[in-house]
This record gives structure tokens, sequence and C-alpha cells, in this order.
């Protein structure tokens, strides 16, 4: 079931691209312009044996040159050709963590005369330029707009953001995009979007008028007719390319039909429940309250981090957690992620990006457990784990 575009938030770039598009030959010109409207550039870098999403200050920290090898339980850095900076898969972070912090302080407060006085803790207004963004990607900042976009924080973050989103011309391992109801094509819900071409040009058009402004400012050339036509058939060509695919069905129909299916408990065996799924998804949102005051009593603080449904106490309630079975748990990730999400937010929760297929330490494949209760019968006992 293809999810539903959710509604837009401020600077979302969901009027849908231009028919501006140019050929542009240095990214160093778009870095000096993003940067001269006092943004700060967070984009793709290697850092260790991954690419890692962090501040950078130029093109040339862009991982030029590097490829990833992904599937099931394995991510590895491979050598690429010089000229690309682009080649490479999602890596274990998304956009997520900018958006929707790990960690953030919500308020603190200190005794006065007459109790406590609280100080807030709003969202450092930090205008940013998001720069690499991918179209699976593109679609979990959607999908967290609708979910979190009427929060206070989020929308404050979120309003001073400019996307600069790249096509996707060679898929991973892992990817399954297309069959998550999206595909390799930035379509809406960007400023800027580019194409990386084989000699490390970029095709590049705006979404915006923020993003047409920054463009009108970087030399271009105007893109021929041969020139959109050769990018167009490279995304089109690697959305033939998919690593994975998702059962053509509802899923939303057939997870409720397969409460008590064994393949439950056959997961179960496997899965550590680790949480690795949840931290790496674009889109999981949950996150748990801390309260914690220092050893004098006179100062207080209430944080906000991310937590997992995987964790045994995140379904806690007086006397014991309503989830207490690591099939429960697995059941209800996944049964929320691509069915009873559709009932919250009109959409499903996936977008394809293989991040939980990848980063799963014993390799456990969304896709192959879904195909696998598409394979068995429903089930209606009651006894479900």
């Amino acid at each position: 079931m293809a999810p539903e575009h959710p509604s837009p938030m401020p600077n979302s770039g969901r009027d849908g691209p231009a028919d501006n598009q140019v050929l542009l030959s240095r990214l160093d010109d778009l870095f000096t312009a993003l940067q001269a409207d006092g943004r700060t550039v967070v984009g793709p870098a290697v850092r260790g044996h991954a690419i890692v999403l962090t501040e950078i200050g130029g093109a040339a920290e862009l991982p030029y040159g590097r490829r990833t090898e992904v599937e099931a339980g394995t991510y590895r850095l491979r050598p690429g050709d010089e000229r690309l900076a682009f080649s490479h898969t999602s890596g274990p972070q998304s956009w997520k963590q900018v958006l929707h912090p790990p960690s953030q302080r919500l308020w603190s407060a200190d005794r006065s005369e007459d109790g406590f006085a609280v100080t807030d803790e709003p969202a450092p207004p930090r205008r940013l330029a998001l720069f690499g963004v991918r179209p699976c990607d593109l679609r979990a900042i959607g999908v967290l707009d609708h979910v979190l976009g009427d929060g206070e924080r989020y929308a404050a973050r979120r309003a001073e953001i400019l996307i600069v989103a790249v096509n996707c011309t060679e898929p991973g391992g892992a990817c399954f995009c297309v069959s998550a109801g999206g595909g390799p094509g930035a379509d809406t819900g960007y400023d800027i979007v580019l194409t990386e071409r084989p000699d490390g040009t970029y095709l590049a058009s705006s979404g915006t008028a923020e993003g047409e402004a920054v463009l009108a400012r970087i030399p271009t050339t105007p893109a021929s007719a041969a020139d959109i036509a050769s990018a167009t058939q490279a995304v089109e060509s690697a959305a033939t390319r998919m690593g994975r695919t998702l059962p053509e069905v509802d899923l939303r129909t057939l997870l409720a039909g397969h409460r008590a299916d064994p393949q439950w408990d056959d997961v179960a065996e496997r899965c550590l429940t680790c949480g690795n799924c949840t931290m790496v998804c674009p889109t999981c949102f949950c996150t748990s309250v801390t309260d914690t005051t220092d050893l004098t009593g006179d100062h207080a603080e209430r944080w906000e981090s991310w937590e997992s449904c995987f964790d045994l106490d995140f379904s806690y309630l007086h006397g014991g957690p309503v989830r207490d079975s690591r099939a429960g748990r697995y059941r209800h990730w996944l049964t929320h992620k691509f069915g009873t999400w559709h009932d919250q937010f009109g959409e499903s929760g996936c977008v394809g990006c293989g991040r939980c297929i990848a980063w799963c330490p014993v390799g456990i494949d969304v896709t192959a457990e879904l195909h696998a209760l598409n394979a068995h019968p429903p089930t209606t006992a009651e006894d479900s784990p």
C-alpha cells in the first residue's frame, strides 16, 4: 500500500519542481551561496568506517570515491568513482537526528524563595541546509512533519531548514523504496534537487522560491533536452534495481489477519530486542522523559530522549509491561510501521530506506518477514504473543 503524502510544513517545498533545470559543475559554488545566507551545511561525510551526517564546510568533505556494500546485517565502505560524491546509500544516521534530536532538555528549574523558578529550553534557532537528502529520507522528513509538525520545538527547527535533495542513481542491496510507495527520484519536499551525472557534474532544479534564488546566484548553464533525458533515464533505471521488495498486498490487512502467526515466534528466536531498527529508522519518533535533580535538590531538569518500543519498560503500566515477550514487541513494531500507522496518520511509517535491515546485528529483514507472513494463511487465534 503506497503511503499518502502528509500535509506540508512551512518551507517544505511541496509545491513541486519548476521547469528551471540547469547544469552545475562545482558543488563548492552551492556551498558558498548557502553559507552566505548564514546557513550551516549538514551533509554526508566519511567518519571511521561509515558515512555519517555531520556539519561540513565544503564539497571536499563529501564522500567522493566511496560507495557502500549493504545487505542484511552488513554495511561496508568500498572504493568508487573518485568523481562522484553520492554513489553511496543510506548510512546509520538519518535526518531525524537534526529535526528530532536524540536528547534534548525541555526545561530546568531552580529553587527560589517562593518555590521553584522554571526556565523553558526552546529549540535553538539554527539556519541549516540539509545537503544530500535522498528521496527516501525526503519522504521520511514528510512523515515526521506530519507526526510532529504541530509541536513547537519541531516546528521551530523545521522552519529554519533548507533542503538540497539528491536523486538516487545507485540503489543498495537493502533498498526497497519503490515497493514502499516511493522511488529513487524526488518529486516534492525539497528546495533544490540535484542529479549526479557520471562526469561528476550535476543537473539541478529548484522546488521553492528560496531554492530558485540560491541557484540564481551561482554559475550554471542551461540544461539541454539530452541532459535532462539522460538524468531521467539514470533515475528510472535505479527504480528497476532495488535490492528488496515488499509483498504486493494490502499490508495493513495482512498484519491484522496474522496476529497469532507462528512467524512471530520464529523471528523472536532471532531478535535481540536491541532496538537498533528503531534508532536507525528515519520515522520512528517515540521518546521518554526523565526528571533529574542535583544532590542539593536546588536544581532540577527535564530531558526528552529517544525511546524504543523494543525496550521492556516501554509498555510498562502499573504491575508490569503490556508486551513482555520478544515476539509481542517485534509484532507491535512491524504492525505499527506497516499497518496501524495508516490508522493514525493516513500513510505508511516505512519509506523503504533499508536501514533497519542493514543495521540489525542478526540480519533480520523486514521484507522477508512480511513475505513469510503473506505465505501463511490468516490466523484467528486469540492467544497471540
